[in-house]
């Protein structure tokens, strides 16, 4: 049986990863690797939590006596590294977690990774990251491979430096990696912190809908199971010791993204208010104005190419919130809604 890790499987992006796996990879064992802090929930996996080939293991990854634990039970051929705290607002306010999460514990996992896997090379390390460690673009432009990186926010900062982390084990020590730095993800089960989710949320709720600024910061929208397929290729097939980008060529401004969103929803409940709804409010401290990438060559020669339009994955996921309120009600707990409070409080007033 060939084993392999997914740390923060039980989040947005990972569960959708550890699903895939189980669901079309026969002879991969499958362990998730997850905290449950907020934004991992082990509802994401309901449909394969108990699947012979999966089991969930709830621990930090910046523990490193548990990680080399979990090692010595269940030594993994390939750890899809997902971990992270990820919401850049978040970062805003609490940049230690930031560090806890995504620098140290990317760290442990390379540290304990070193020592077990010294000298081989049928191995991989995939670190999962993101195009915001490019920076901010101006228009017309496009982040590539050979884009230096420029993070501008504490999130940006802790995934940049677990990235030169990563490649620096590489370089040093031999470990075999692969980066790949992906734009925005949206679909089913995602966090409502996140822009897309938050407006589905606030739709349903008829309630005021916040959207930065003037709204016309662009991000590059790529659905998390076209992210997914893209992931599981380069690991199969892709060049060790390289990054590459990952995106579906969707970049939008925010405000465009909330007005179709809002289209969609008239359109499937039978409203025709919706869009009063948007509220411009107080932007977001150092917010990056435009992301967008040119996705890797070699994915294409690899045979991948993004199968999901953003207006069919939008329609796709409104459906997915407007059919699972149960789920979307037991995410937002407490500490959720003090985020949301303190986040958006004083901007909606």
């Amino acid at each position: 049986m060939y084993r392999v890790w997914v740390t923060g499987g039980a989040g947005f992006i990972g569960s959708h990863l550890v699903r895939y796996l189980v669901r079309t990879r026969a002879e991969w064992e499958v362990h998730t690797i997850d905290a449950l802090t907020y934004a991992g929930n082990l509802q994401n996996l309901s449909d394969i939590l108990d699947h012979p080939r999966h089991i969930f293991h709830k621990l930090d990854i910046a523990d490193a006596a548990q990680i080399e634990s979990l090692w010595e039970k269940y030594p993994p051929a390939i750890i899809f590294h997902l971990a992270a705290e990820s919401h850049v607002d978040r970062s805003i306010l609490s940049p230690l977690d930031f560090v806890h999460t995504n620098i140290l514990g990317t760290v442990v996992l390379l540290e304990v990774a070193r020592k077990y896997w010294h000298g081989r090379s049928d191995v991989l390390f995939y670190q999962v990251s993101t195009d915001e460690v490019y920076g901010s673009l101006p228009e017309g432009a496009f982040f590539t491979e050979g884009s230096p990186y420029d993070p501008r926010s504490p999130y940006s900062a802790s995934k940049a430096a677990a990235d030169h982390l990563v490649r620096a084990y590489g370089h040093t020590y031999g470990l075999p990696y692969i980066i790949s730095n992906c734009g925005n993800n949206y679909g089913p089960h995602q966090f409502p912190e996140k822009l897309i989710p938050l407006t589905i949320t606030h739709l349903i709720e008829r309630k005021p809908i916040p959207v930065y600024g003037t709204g016309q910061n662009v991000r590059d929208w790529i659905h998390v199971e076209d992210h997914v397929r893209a992931i599981v290729l380069l690991a199969e097939q892709g060049k060790r010791g390289h990054t590459y980008l990952i995106g579906a060529e969707q970049p939008r401004p925010n405000i465009e993204i909330v007005r179709l969103l809002c289209t969609l929803y008239d359109e499937i409940m039978g409203t025709t208010d919706s869009h009063q709804l948007i509220t411009f409010v107080k932007d977001r401290p150092g917010h990056d104005f435009r992301y967008a990438i040119q996705p890797s060559p070699h994915l294409r020669e690899l045979g991948w190419e993004p199968t999901i339009s953003l207006s069919e994955g939008l329609r796709q996921t409104v459906i997915w919130y407007l059919s699972n309120l149960d789920w979307l009600n037991a995410v937002r707990t407490g500490e959720y809604q003090r985020y949301y409070a303190q986040q958006y409080g004083e901007r909606l007033r």
